[in-house]
């Protein structure tokens, strides 16, 4: 038996000792607590209820009322919050920390654990997912970009697990629930109209709402159904680099080599492969449409049927300028030797401009646009036999997500002139009226001057989910008042397929056409000239000749690599009694899992071909089984104060990409990611305490110690692999650059820098966090703000991932008469996450700010008006290798303003 599993049965049998002993001598102040029914109850007021601190008041009873360690969020709450997804009414709960890549909240951290260890649930069932941008791979993470705020009635996170809640999370599992029409006055009817504008795209977008939902006097029948249409402008602008490489890489050059041998370079220093001027467009458009009824035949009888339909479309254009310095060595006529061991700058000629130069330099231009349309239904049907002191209900569900079409054109002209690069300011042209011109953009048009006509390519993305459940509960009069049981059968499908078409047709930008001289970069401040002010291609343009030239060969790589599917099966029995005695009360229970995997995925040696042999295709089949007790306990020391502690032995599984024995490769940089078919769950002990003070009505001051103590964890390392280099056959110039620097063999086959899951080991998550809430009186003003620790490590050593070591959220408010106004002010430090690309070792992202604005005025009893705005600061989000001095990512995304009419009939 393990130190840790003693460890963690000793404290759940010590802690039910202390609870007997108090039982044994107060036995006569046995209370018990709320029924299930009454509980509900309690939680579902907050739907109906209005006002910041009546939602507050209402988060805070649901809060104090639970066994475990919880927090909860009511619909008002995130109506009242700047936002455009559930995400970012998450932003003040204790130990939530929201990463925003892409200018708003997708995944949301809980307690410093990876988002992808956290499940996310609507209304107990699992929602599935698939990626929307090219070339991503899917998670077990909840993407919150999908979900409408209006359609979420109220959440809970709970961050200490019960028995007979699902498993899979290491952090914390967070429960969305839809409005239901029984909660509602009949003939319910609310709509919205707004309009979505980003300061730095200058453009504005409309959103639209409607709900309605009606129920019958008796309350034993009602129908809800909604509808809302949203829409946003994304516009990212910023620098990128793919990968560093040290100065004696590039000792072909005769001014490099001088510098090594006189001692003015550092062969050892690192040089950024290249600096990318990089530039991503969206309009994103989302559709959600709910249906859900209720019924109840009798008074021991209920029956809930709840859908959603979402179409979500994510279109899409990316556009990448790098000067490539790392594929013309030779020809680097300086390199500036900066502090740290890092090269801050340098020059390097190109034939183009300077006829002494050796070839042509390597200014490319990536220009991706993408088509990406996400279709996700799900269907969930519940009911429930109340007896006299027991229960039985059952539940199914299906839930469905394709991404078919996730396509890319792509081109990659090449203009051949000499340039000027710093890691900080991006390049300038030595010739900029030359670079300016699109007949010097070149795509394998004309011999010697490079380029590549790029190709044609499409994922089909596909997860589907299933699942039934059984549960039993009996009601008693004793210390022990409830007993649960129940049973959960789960499936889950995962696939991708990817296949790539070439070659395009050969053309220079003059011929194809473009958008003329553009700034792609004028809100990203301090870039030099190059960056910043260059041609564009016309996208519509570009579509069309791809589309029209390609010449449709499918390439075998690309396919063999990319295309998989993993079957995940689980099947989980509980038991939980629910105890109370006096001031104590809390829950026992255990959980027995047992999960199948059937990863398939090609399976391949030497050069790939398409079709691939049927043997190639192979199928690795994993068991696990894990017992999982839990414990959660909580004492009342006064009607105002909560102690509470919780014990628990937790698993999260693997993302599901990282189970299958795939492969996605760049062949132009040579890095890639991959899948480990025989990797074990994550698995953690987990122990939480609390101290929680309800001082005054709609107030508490709370303090919540966390530690994890993780058997085993999972982490991405980077390592050379062989793999056949597809450009040999679709990109010949590039690739016999890659055999003349030694990179690739003439055979076809490159060493990629391939980024691959692992056991790695053990870990430790320890932190606390300390939240405060408090209206100021009958002022109208009040508080809320926490703060959060966290220590996640590796026991080898390293920080864990998207863990962010310290966070708080400060948000005054003001609410009285028909105006309120609200402040949300978020910063998390830095943390760990995936590289920028494929094969790119983790990278950390720098501290983040946002800074969010509430306005709303009510003009009567039905119709009221709001103003949000968020990311006021316009921060910056940024990425680098360890330290600041080797930088990867760093964007702008803009300030975002919405106003909106509200009616409510």
């Amino acid at each position: 038996m393990s130190h840790r599993r003693t460890l963690l049965a000793a404290s759940i049998i010590a802690s039910l000792c202390m609870v007997g002993a108090v039982h044994a001598q107060d036995s006569t102040q046995n209370t018990k607590p709320k029924s299930a029914e009454e509980a509900k109850a309690t939680e579902l007021q907050a739907v109906t209820v209005t006002g910041i601190r009546a939602s507050l008041q209402q988060s805070l009873d649901t809060k104090r009322n639970a066994d475990a360690v919880i927090e909860a969020v009511t619909a008002e709450d995130i109506g009242k919050f700047p936002n455009t997804n559930v995400a970012e009414a998450m932003a003040l709960i204790p130990g939530v920390t929201i990463d925003r890549q892409f200018g708003q909240g997708d995944r949301v951290s809980i307690d410093g654990t990876d988002p992808s260890l956290n499940l996310t649930f609507l209304n107990g069932q699992p929602i599935s997912q698939t990626p929307w941008q090219y070339g991503a791979q899917p998670n077990r993470g909840f993407d919150f970009t999908m979900l409408a705020p209006e359609v979420v009635g109220r959440l809970e996170v709970y961050k200490s697990p019960e028995a007979r809640l699902p498993e899979g999370s290491l952090g914390g599992t967070i429960l969305l629930h839809t409005l239901q029409p029984l909660d509602l006055p009949a003939n319910t009817l609310r709509g919205s109209f707004g309009i979505n504008y980003n300061d730095q795209a200058s453009k504005q977008r409309p959103s639209a709402s409607v709900l309605y939902s009606w129920r019958n006097d008796a309350k034993t029948f009602g129908i809800i159904a909604s509808a809302q249409h949203f829409e946003e402008k994304i516009d990212r602008q910023g620098i990128e680099i793919f990968g560093y490489h040290p100065v004696s890489d590039y000792a072909s050059s005769p001014a490099v080599a001088a510098g090594i041998a006189n001692g003015s370079l550092n062969p050892n220093a690192k040089v950024p492969d290249e600096i990318n001027s990089a530039y991503f467009q969206q309009t994103r458009k989302r559709d959600t449409v709910t249906l859900g009824a209720q019924f109840k035949p009798n008074e021991h009888w209920d029956i809930d049927f709840n859908s959603l339909f979402v179409r979500e479309n994510f279109n899409n254009w990316n556009q990448s300028l790098y000067p490539f310095t790392h594929a013309t060595p030779g020809q680097i006529t300086s390199f500036n030797q900066g502090g740290n061991g890092i090269v801050t700058g340098g020059h390097v000629c190109g034939k183009t401009d300077d006829p002494t130069c050796p070839d042509i330099a390597q200014g490319t231009f990536d220009s991706n646009i993408r088509k990406s349309v996400v279709k996700t239904t799900a269907f969930d049907l519940k009911s429930t036999y109340h007896g006299d002191g027991w229960s039985i209900g059952g539940a199914a569900g299906y839930s469905k997500a394709d991404n078919n079409d996730m396509s890319q054109v792509a081109m990659e002209p090449v203009y051949g002139g000499g340039y000027t690069w710093d890691i900080r300011k991006g390049f300038s042209f030595d010739s900029p009226a030359a670079a300016r011109n699109p007949a010097n953009w070149h795509m394998g048009d004309t011999p010697g001057l490079g380029g590549w006509p790029g190709n044609y390519g499409v994922f089909k993305a596909s997860a589907k989910d299933e699942y039934a459940q059984l549960d039993f509960t009996k009601d008693f009069d004793g210390f022990v008042n409830t007993l649960l049981i129940g049973a959960r059968y789960n499936r889950h499908e995962e696939s991708m397929e990817q296949h790539v078409y070439g070659p395009n047709g050969t053309i220079s930008l003059a011929n194809l056409g473009t958008l003329g001289y553009t700034n792609t970069l004028s809100d990203f401040s301090g870039m030099m000239d190059g960056a910043k002010n260059h041609v564009q291609p016309d996208p519509a343009k570009e579509w069309a000749w791809v589309r029209a030239t390609n010449g449709g060969n499918n390439d075998p790589g690309s396919f063999v690599n990319g295309t998989w599917k993993i079957v995940e099966k689980t099947t989980a029995a509980y038991a939980q009694i629910d105890f109370g005695s006096g001031p104590f009360r809390g829950n026992l229970g255990g959980r027995y899992v047992h999960t199948v995997d059937d990863a398939s995925g090609y399976n391949y040696s030497g050069v790939p071909i398409y079709p691939p042999p049927s043997s190639w295709y192979q199928t690795v089949s994993t068991t696990h089984n894990d017992f999982l007790p839990s414990l959660n306990l909580s004492y009342d020391v006064t009607d105002s104060i909560v102690l509470r502690f919780a014990a628990a032995k937790v698993i999260s599984r693997a993302p599901y990409n990282m189970q299958v024995n795939n492969l996605f490769l760049n062949d132009s940089v040579l890095t890639g990611s991959g899948g480990n078919a025989k990797l074990n769950p994550y698995k953690s002990n987990n122990y939480s305490v609390s101290a929680e003070w309800y001082f005054a009505p709609q107030s508490v001051l709370a303090l919540t110690g966390f530690y994890k103590d993780i058997s085993n964890y999972i982490f991405i390392n980077s390592a050379i692999e062989q793999h056949y280099n597809s450009a040999k056959d679709n990109d010949p110039a590039t690739f016999a650059k890659q055999v003349t620097q030694g990179l690739c063999t003439a055979d076809g086959f490159c060493g990629y820098s391939v980024s691959r899951p692992r056991d790695t080991g053990a870990g430790k998550v320890k932190g606390f966090s300390v939240s405060y809430q408090q209206p100021l009186f009958d002022t109208g003003f009040g508080l809320v703000a926490n703060y959060t620790y966290a220590d996640a490590t590796l026991a080898s050593g390293g920080a864990l991932p998207y863990s962010s070591k310290n966070s708080y959220s400060l948000s005054p408010y003001y609410e009285k008469g028909p105006f309120s106004a609200r402040l949300t002010y978020n910063w998390r430090s830095s943390y760990l996450a995936g590289g920028y690309i494929a094969g790119a070792p983790p990278a950390t992202t720098g501290s983040y700010k946002d800074l969010g604005g509430s306005l709303g005025y009510k003009l009567t009893d039905n119709i009221s008006l709001s103003l949000d705005a968020m990311n006021l600061l316009n921060s910056k989000y940024t990425q680098y290798l360890g330290t600041k001095d080797l930088p990867v990512a760093e964007y702008t995304t803009g300030r975002r303003y919405m106003a909106t009419v509200h009616v409510n009939l």
